[in-house]
């Protein structure tokens, strides 16, 4: 299994909008599930700080992952642009092999904060 973590400062009022579009249902999870190698979405909100968010995207293989964004390369930008007004900052997290062991995108290793 593949996982990649992303962190989001959502722009106040556009809460339940980014919840829509990011969630285990939302416009992203339906773009991922055209491909066989996606497996699910989790979405969750830091209740110390509630415009910010996480999602973990869960993968067969980094290979799955990476061959779906080069199929869906267009579908995947067009996406990421209709969402840019609703974060004032998102940041890769990590990814890994192993949702427990998040390789952030520096290249230092990392506990998993769940």
């Amino acid at each position: 299994m593949f996982v990649i973590e992303w962190q989001f400062q959502v722009r106040p009022g556009h809460e339940r909008r980014f919840e829509e579009i990011y969630g285990p249902e939302g416009a992203w999870a339906q773009l991922f599930r055209q491909d066989s190698g996606y497996i699910r979405t989790e979405l969750q909100r830091d209740p110390n700080h509630p415009r910010r968010y996480q999602t973990r995207d869960f993968w067969q293989s980094r290979e799955a992952y990476e061959a779906f964004r080069r199929e869906y390369r267009a579908q995947y930008e067009a996406l990421d642009a209709q969402c840019e007004e609703l974060t004032e900052h998102e940041l890769e997290i990590g990814r890994s092999a192993n949702a427990q062991d998040l390789t952030p995108a520096d290249g230092r290793k990392m506990k998993s904060e769940r």
